[in-house]
């Protein structure tokens, strides 16, 4: 059977007509599954007759021996919406993604095996995806133009030519959606220029071209790189992600809707990235690397013309208008009401959130409890943990030395650190270190500087036996470029001295899950004192920072020098009451950095070094009348809580 949409010279047909693919992208899996069929309307009221998405192996596949594809993990049942609001579809199941998503969509399980190396024709990788494509391409297959369904194109890998030029790879690949059921047509996407286009594409698929700008000249490019076919943007960058520590990227309308202009004029078909970009719930966010790791922020908004909690933009309305000229559509207004839609979701009113208790999460069992022991510190792939936190711990022996009349005790150097972490010693803490945003700084080996506490490690000199207790957190594992495959930990090993430390408790915190456990802990713990004063403590001081640039979370010690806060980590819970169930953002601008659950969602991390302040919470999460919040702080012991109605962005004071 013959796919729905034929390639010409001239453009796409479509059951015979021509057509132009007007898209946009949706990522089923960073939008709640009951918000699916409301985000899939508001494309629909821009003017699409297309969605796309990626398809993110890890959320399907946790662990080697699961495989899910139920909640947020229903591709299926969202295709099927898509198609019952009229909607074409365009899959893209990679197996890798990049979209700023960890580690490009591979599982974090596959770097267990470190001799694996991804997106290459080696068989062991290749006995990976043909078993995880087993399982993902007929629910794609099933849902195709060509049985009844509106899956209308089927992407092969993903931008490979900004990685690779295996073709016998991308041709392992074609063939393998091939037989598996997919007759519908077959696609690639590359950056727009021949350096990209030779390596990623493949015969048997038609090639398409990403960008954000210079429309004209990339059509004109296209044109000779890609003769006598249809056209298309792939991927249309109508703004922009952010990375912690960043400025949030903003793009006019009007730009970007005169690049759109200048497409759809010359018969080029489009898929706008984003249309809707959502949320990295949880710890799912990606990160770059360009000299250092730049973690990408909870929030995926994109600047896109949907915004993060639905809310129509003004470039919403500005392609809208583009789109008006080349597709009959009703006055937006009346589109909107036929669709039963708002310009703006409902929303709850800023409001205080109550903190109700905080307490040292290091006088809780978590924190104490025995853990296996291993020669050299494992890595989180060694573990089986995908993302979270790696608690570290062992005795050593300190010693103090007099350097020029002054106490010195060897730091600890974390070699190959990936990508943050926080040290206590004997119940001192002394400090964090590693990645701060995407600062460029070199952090090999990480530096735990512990000559500052020498007066209250070893008061009287000499040497003893302390307890040291690291926390590293995984930040995002790289998700672009020739870090992919990064992993999760002190890879190189702890050195004092003279020599490695061996034989380290490990204990993975595999966050997402804990927040049952991490409620039953606050509730059980005992309560921090002063925590009513603590928006007087002092935010600044010499041994703030470990590595380079100050932390919070200081108090002032005995004799007036600024001191971290042995109470970190903390836990604390807090509530507020909803009239209705409506979206909200949690305003988290008085607290440091960690983990935000809301009845017991894991909503995401946050961070104030900026430029995200807030947390979107949908609707589906709230619930009329109580709501309890809950934060795991690395950081610092948060100041306020509230409500906001939109997200704030900037960077707090710290």
């Amino acid at each position: 059977m013959s796919a729905l949409l034929q390639p010409t010279p001239d453009g796409f047909l479509r059951a015979g007509d021509s057509h132009l693919v007007i898209s946009g992208a949706i990522h089923y899996f960073r939008v709640h599954p009951e918000q699916w069929r409301d985000r899939l309307r508001r494309l629909v009221a821009m003017g699409c007759n297309t969605v796309e998405t990626y398809v993110a192996w890890n959320v399907h596949q946790p662990s080697a021996d699961v495989v899910d594809f139920d909640g947020m993990a229903d591709l299926g049942r969202f295709l099927d919406i898509a198609a019952e609001e009229g909607l074409d579809a365009i899959v893209r199941p990679g197996p890798y993604i990049c979209a700023e998503w960890e580690n490009g969509a591979f599982p974090g399980w596959l770097l267990a095996d470190r001799n694996l190396r991804l997106r290459n024709r080696s068989a062991p990788y290749l006995a990976q995806v043909d078993a995880w494509f087993d399982h993902l391409i007929p629910v794609i297959a099933s849902r195709q133009a060509s049985r009844g369904g509106t899956v209308v194109m089927v992407q092969v890998e993903n931008e490979y030519g900004s990685f690779g030029d295996d073709t016998a790879y991308l041709e392992h690949l074609r063939d393998g959606l091939i037989a598996r059921g997919i007759d519908e047509l077959l696609v690639t996407s590359d950056g727009p220029a021949r350096m990209w286009l030779s390596g990623g594409t493949v015969d048997g698929a038609l090639a398409t071209v990403n960008f954000g700008s210079r429309a004209l000249q990339v059509l004109e490019m296209a044109e000779r790189e890609l003769p006598a076919q249809p056209q298309m943007c792939m991927e249309f960058w109508n703004g922009w992600f952010d990375h912690w520590g960043e400025e949030h990227h903003e793009r006019t309308g009007g730009d970007a809707a005169g690049e759109l202009a200048d497409m759809l004029g010359a018969g080029m078909s489009v898929n706008f990235y984003m249309a809707h970009g959502g949320t990295n719930f949880g710890l799912r966010a990606g990160a770059n690397h360009d000299g250092a790791l730049q973690p990408t922020t909870t929030s995926y908004d994109y600047d896109a013309p949907i915004a993060e909690n639905g809310e129509l933009t003004g470039k919403f309305r500005a392609f809208r208008e583009v789109v008006a000229r080349h597709r009959d559509l009703p006055p937006l207004q009346e589109h909107l009401e036929q669709l039963g839609l708002a310009a703006v979701p409902a929303r709850l009113p800023a409001a205080e959130v109550t903190v109700e208790r905080m307490i040292a999460l290091r006088g809780t069992e978590r924190f104490t409890r025995p853990a296996p022991v291993h020669p050299t510190p494992p890595s989180f792939e060694d573990l089986g943990l995908e993302r979270g936190l790696l608690r570290l711990s062992r005795d050593i022996e300190i010693a103090v030395a007099d350097r020029d009349g002054c106490p010195e005790i060897a730091p600890l150097q974390l070699y190959d650190l990936h990508d943050r972490a926080w040290v206590y010693v004997d119940g001192i803490y002394v400090g964090a270190t590693g990645v701060v945003g995407d600062e460029q700084r070199d952090i090999d080996p990480a530096l735990v500087e512990l000559t500052p506490f020498a007066d209250r490690l070893l008061p009287r000199g000499g040497h003893r036996t302390v307890r040291v207790e690291i926390l590293v957190e995984n930040l995002g594992r790289v998700n672009f470029g020739p870090y992919l495959g990064e992993r999760k930990g002190i890879l190189g090993g702890v050195w004092q001295s003279v020599r490695f430390l061996n034989d380290w408790e490990a204990d993975p915190w595999p966050l997402e899950e804990m927040a049952d456990e991490l409620a039953a802990l606050v509730e059980a713990g005992s309560e921090l004192e002063g925590r009513e004063d603590i928006g007087a403590r002092a935010e600044a001081g010499p041994s703030a920072e470990v590595g380079s640039s100050a932390e919070a979370g200081l108090s002032v010690g005995g004799r007036g020098e600024a001191v971290l806060d042995d109470a970190l980590p903390v836990l604390v819970s807090a509530s507020f009451t909803a009239p209705e169930q409506a979206d909200t953002f949690l305003d988290v601008s008085g607290a440091g950095h960690g983990v935000a659950y809301v009845n017991g969602f894991c909503v995401g991390r946050y961070w104030n070094i900026g430029p995200q302040q807030t947390l979107y919470v949908p609707a589906p999460l709230i619930r009329e009348g109580r709501n309890e919040v809950l934060l795991l702080d690395l950081e610092k012991r948060p100041t306020r809580l509230a409500l906001a109605e939109r997200h704030i962005f900037g960077r707090t004071d710290r």
